[in-house]
């Protein structure tokens, strides 16, 4: 099979979307399929401000990347992009897909949806995206806004010929704004060869100089990821286990200010930024600590979360969007969103009960067994396959 794959964002930004489709992609090329991805072209300065060299992914030879023209999005982020939809009759010159998958529904996504449409190709998409939950934190408070923005998405995946979420909460939304067409959850992919436990807990925490009671977040340093609360919980966990260390990885616009809360409260010594990680540091971070938590409203899966349980890590995660839909009663705990009391007490619990943590650690790597990366490889071959046979079908 020839798979053409869209996104908005990919490598060298920082995203559960870009890791996830190139993680697809190398397990799908291991079943001898040809994959070209389409995504913005990064500037050297977007390079430079991640510490990256500015060089393109080598995926071997069935993936090769092809960028597209794109501008700063600085109202994102420093390195994001936007893709402008210049004309695309040369995206197929030299590869003529069997299926397209788009990814997101802004600028790749759009020539994504004509190419499919001009040349006569089915158009696979998937749903990553909570966009209301983007919209709230919008400087004016415009409620058409939000109606725009999911009308928008749903008007977009109405037009692919079969469309798939990380979630059902995805689904949930869009179903409420009249979308219509066969779906489907299918998982992010998880590398459960790196992300697995480990018998190295001291050597890595000697490594990231953290304590025996150590928390762990990872993922953009954004508003919408409501970090601020879990630094807050932190702060009244110290109140009761003096030795707590909240350990915090990935970059963002936020973390001046996360930073300044942190001087606030006094806890500079507790809570430790260590920025963007290779993936095996990453590893080796959660590996390093007791507990993962998240107190975001908008996500759509979490591949940290994901990633962390699959080290045998218990979460502690909000009561919202899919977050529920993956953690419960044998891998973590549920709390209220929006609440730092509640998640300090979750963490004063877990940190004080070696037992029980270590029950529900075993019971996280279990429950992401199923969404290995050769799994959810073999899902999407048997979905391709399925969506251009039912397209010939119909043509």
């Amino acid at each position: 099979m020839k798979i053409a794959i869209f996104s908005d964002n990919f490598y060298p930004e920082l995203s559960g979307i870009s890791d996830s489709i190139i993680l697809l992609a190398r397990e799908l090329a291991k079943l001898n399929h040809e994959i070209n991805f389409y995504a913005p072209k990064y500037s050297a300065k977007n390079y430079q401000v991640l510490n990256l060299a500015d060089q393109e992914l080598d995926l071997g030879e069935n993936i090769k990347i092809k960028r597209l023209f794109s501008l700063p999005a600085s109202f994102i982020s420093d390195y994001s992009r936007i893709v402008i939809p210049v004309p695309w009759r040369r995206l197929f010159k030299n590869f003529k897909p069997d299926i397209i998958h788009t990814q997101l529904f802004f600028g790749a996504g759009l020539k994504a949806l004509a190419a499919a449409r001009l040349n006569k190709f089915p158009l696979v998409g998937t749903n990553h995206t909570a966009i209301s939950e983007f919209i709230k934190l919008a400087p004016l408070k415009l409620n058409f806004l939000k109606n725009f923005s999911l009308n928008y998405a749903v008007w977009y995946y109405n037009r692919c010929n079969f469309v798939t979420a990380p979630s059902q909460s995805v689904f949930k939304e869009m179903l409420a704004y009249g979308f219509n067409k066969p779906h489907q959850v299918i998982s992010n992919p998880l590398d459960l060869n790196t992300f697995r436990p480990s018998d190295h807990k001291s050597e890595y925490k000697k490594k990231f100089n953290l304590s025996d009671k150590v928390v762990v977040y990872a993922g953009r340093l954004s508003l919408e990821k409501n970090i601020d609360a879990l630094i807050k919980a932190a702060a009244l966990t110290k109140k009761r286990i003096s030795n707590i260390n909240l350990a915090i990885a990935g970059s963002g616009q936020f973390e001046n200010e996360l930073k300044r809360l942190v001087k606030e409260l006094g806890i500079e010594n507790e809570v430790k930024f260590f920025g963007r990680l290779s993936k095996d540091d990453l590893a080796k971070l959660y590996q390093a600590a007791e507990i993962f938590s998240i107190a975001s409203t908008s996500e759509t899966q979490s591949l940290t979360l994901m990633q962390a349980m699959a080290c045998g890590l218990p979460a502690v995660a909000v009561d919202s969007r899919a977050l529920p839909e993956y953690v419960n009663g044998q891998n973590g705990f549920i709390v209220k969103a929006g609440d730092e009391n509640v998640l300090a007490e979750k963490f004063i619990f877990l940190l004080a009960n070696s037992k029980l943590r270590q029950e529900l650690g075993r019971g996280a790597a279990a429950s992401v067994q199923q969404f290995s990366a050769e799994n959810i490889a073999k899902q999407w071959e048997k979905l391709y396959g399925r969506v251009i046979e039912d397209y010939k079908n119909k043509a």
